[in-house]
C-alpha cells in the first residue's frame, strides 16, 4: 500500500527520485501514465494488470469510454528505476502534470501520484477546506 507525501525535485533531464518506501513496493518495472486532476498515476505491474482488466470492460460503443482509454494508454510508460532510485519521465507526462522543479509524490492506496508542487498545494488547500463535506457526500462510506 502506498501512503505518505514526499517532496522531491525533477532534474532538467526529467529524472525524479521515487521515495524509498515506494521503491520497495514497485519492484523492477512499473507503469506511469496520465492521471486525473493534472497529476500522474504510477502503478506496480500487479496493479497495472488489475487496471487493464477494468478498462477492458468499458464499452467500445461509448465515445467517452473510447476517449478515456485512448488518453490513459497513449502516455502510459513502462518504467524502471536507476541506481539512485530515479525514474526518467517522458516529456508528454512532464507536460501533462506541469512538472518544472518541485514535485510531490503522494501515496494513494494501490497507486502513487506525481504532482507539481503548485498543483498539489492548490488541490490540498481546496480538499482540506471541504474534507468533511466530501466525506459526507460519499455514499455508504464509513471509517
Amino acid at each position: 500500500m502506498f501512503m505518505g507525501e514526499f517532496e522531491h525535485t525533477i532534474d532538467p533531464k526529467g529524472r525524479l527520485i521515487i521515495p524509498a518506501k515506494f521503491r520497495e513496493q514497485l519492484g523492477t518495472n512499473f507503469v506511469i501514465t496520465r492521471g486525473m486532476d493534472g497529476c500522474l498515476f504510477g502503478y506496480p505491474m500487479s496493479q497495472w494488470q488489475v487496471v487493464q482488466k477494468k478498462l477492458a470492460t468499458l464499452p467500445l460503443n461509448k465515445r467517452d469510454a473510447r476517449a478515456f482509454v485512448r488518453f490513459f494508454y497513449s502516455a502510459a510508460t513502462e518504467c524502471e528505476l536507476d541506481k539512485q532510485g530515479r525514474v526518467n519521465l517522458p516529456q508528454p507526462l512532464i507536460t501533462h502534470a506541469g512538472l518544472e522543479k518541485a514535485c510531490v509524490i503522494v501515496g494513494v492506496s494501490e497507486r502513487f501520484e506525481i504532482w507539481s508542487l503548485d498543483r498539489w498545494q492548490a488541490f490540498a488547500e481546496q480538499a482540506e477546506g471541504n474534507f468533511d463535506e466530501i466525506a459526507e457526500n460519499l455514499i455508504d462510506f464509513e471509517l
